[in-house]
């Protein structure tokens, strides 16, 4: 018997101005260069829902691209990112420089370790999660694109591989990077999911 598919993209946005720094909920732009890197992304593909953060550095790609689609882009406020607290805006080698190990320490186990003010990984996993239910939901048989952020695609691709929160930052996309998730629907209520590593179906 044949079941309703639902095929979820997640892309992460492209590189903000600014460069490479721990902005979790700073709200900065994409520079010229991340623009042009999810152009090249999103060349190829057709969705029929676009899902976004709701920072800029994901959101105005998104509009303008769901608009070439003939789509309205649907900001989801629970996929923004985490907050990383006081090394907000700031680059690794400088965390390194004023926290020492905490970074390295954080990278290995963000739940015994998190950036001092920062948001706890467990409340970050359950918003994000939460909005994710509500997407696939709701998109029950469509291809589906979610532009966010890196926590947030770890925080779904852990999930899915049913590996522990303490691993969480072991998964990572670079900019513009793209992952593709599978669900079926089955007929009592449960929603597999699979991970594909290649463009196919």
């Amino acid at each position: 018997m044949d079941v309703p598919v639902t095929l979820v993209d997640l892309l992460r946005h492209g590189e903000p101005q600014g460069g490479q720094r721990f902005r979790g909920t700073l709200d900065d732009p994409l520079s010229a260069a991340g623009w042009t890197q999810l152009e090249a992304a999103t060349g190829d593909g057709a969705w029929d829902c676009i899902v976004t953060s709701p920072l800029r550095r994901c959101r105005e790609f998104a509009q303008v691209l769901a608009q070439r689609q003939g789509l309205a882009a649907e900001v989801e406020a629970d996929f923004r990112e985490i907050s990383f607290g006081r090394w907000e805006g700031l680059t690794a080698a400088q965390v390194r420089a004023e926290y020492g190990i905490a970074l390295t320490r954080f990278w290995r186990d963000p739940v015994a370790y998190p950036p001092p003010d920062g948001e706890p990984i467990a409340d970050f996993c359950a918003r994000v999660e939460g909005a994710w239910h509500r997407v696939v939901e709701r998109a029950r048989g469509q291809r589906v694109l979610l532009i966010g952020h890196g926590g947030t695609h770890a925080m779904l691709l852990r999930a899915v591989l049913g590996m522990p929160l303490s691993h969480s930052w072991r998964l990572r996309l670079g900019y513009a990077g793209m992952a593709r998730l599978r669900f079926e629907h089955q007929p009592d209520g449960t929603v597999p999911a699979l991970l594909r590593l290649d463009p196919g179906v």
